[in-house]
């Protein structure tokens, strides 16, 4: 974040914030990535005040006099609908929850897939949370008594998060809630941070995997279709982690526009895609037909792991394709 903020110095920081509450602070609610570090950068602060934002605890909190000008406004939270579940997630998230204990820490991607592993992990107790996107997933668990955070390492009791994004029922959720803690990315996204929580676990999506194990989380061949965000971070970190393990999920197939299945698990990565989790730390890979750990397996081992879990149409395929 130094880095980034020395190469590019904004000067002028905006940000929608909380009334001052009676010590004479407001709080940026529910997005806390970079925002402390470029605001101490800025000469300029103009902030909106929105008494529809929730009031959320951690690394949020600005003293008024800081700020140079203030704008009032009124308008509602943007509030997606919760992605559909189709039933290929719920089996992914089914072939997931019995590798995910009672007392793990876990960290959810974006999309369906968060809600398709909430439903499956209401048999759990004693839950902690630790990510950088907090979810309508997440206050599921939560509000079932699933999720208590009271086995975690460091941030014993508090559901760690850097921003927050969902229905109205999440923002309800996060409104003065202790349990909850916003933090910047600089400490929710550090590696170091991540694999001092035992048993952390830690579950994304991708474009396609190949037999290498290199996963691809961005792209379709050079077009951009996603951002690397936060997943090799925590794909690290769970590898550290005592205990800790993590997934990467997809779908065994896609359908081009001609309705013609392709699949997901591929000899090697189309050319020009991106590598966004490098093979050497790609632990388990999940599809439909299972999931296959990839940890301290030699190549073969891992073709021959991947090719397991592929759609059956493309396993002989992809058998006569090793790329070694």
């Amino acid at each position: 974040v130094d880095c980034l903020i020395e190469a590019k110095k904004p000067n002028v920081f905006l940000a929608s914030v909380t009334p001052p509450d009676e010590y004479g602070y407001v709080y940026m609610s529910m997005s806390q990535q970079t925002e402390y570090e470029m605001f101490d950068c800025c000469d300029l602060h103009i902030f909106e005040i929105n008494e529809n934002l929730p009031h959320t605890y951690g690394s949020t909190r600005i003293p008024i006099e800081k700020v140079e000008y203030f704008i009032k406004a009124d308008s509602p939270v943007a509030a997606p609908p919760i992605p559909p579940i189709s039933q290929e997630l719920r089996t992914i998230a089914g072939n997931i929850a019995d590798l995910i204990q009672d007392g793990d820490t876990i960290q959810l991607g974006f999309g369906g897939l968060p809600h398709a592993v909430a439903e499956n992990l209401m048999s759990k107790k004693d839950l902690g949370v630790h990510t950088e996107m907090y979810v309508d997933a997440y206050v599921d668990l939560a509000m079932a008594g699933k999720v208590t955070c009271m086995k975690k390492n460091i941030d014993r009791g508090r559901q760690v998060f850097a921003f927050a994004a969902g229905t109205q029922k999440l923002y309800d959720y996060l409104d003065d809630n202790p349990a909850c803690m916003s933090a910047p990315i600089s400490y929710t996204n550090d590696i170091r941070t991540i694999a001092a929580i035992d048993n952390f676990i830690s579950i994304n999506n991708a474009v396609d995997v190949d037999l290498y194990g290199q996963v691809n989380g961005e792209t379709a061949g050079t077009k951009q279709i996603s951002g690397a965000g936060g997943q090799q971070d925590f794909v690290l970190g769970a590898y550290l982690s005592k205990g800790g393990k993590s997934f990467i999920c997809l779908s065994s197939t896609h359908a081009d526009k001609d309705g013609t299945l392709h699949s997901r698990i591929r000899p090697t990565l189309q050319n020009g895609s991106v590598v966004t989790d490098t093979r050497v730390n790609t632990m388990y890979v999940v599809t439909e037909y299972g999931g296959a750990d990839l940890k301290y397996k030699s190549t073969l081992e891992r073709a021959k792991a991947l090719i397991e879990i592929a759609h059956p149409d493309f396993r002989a395929e992809l058998r006569r394709n090793l790329p070694f």
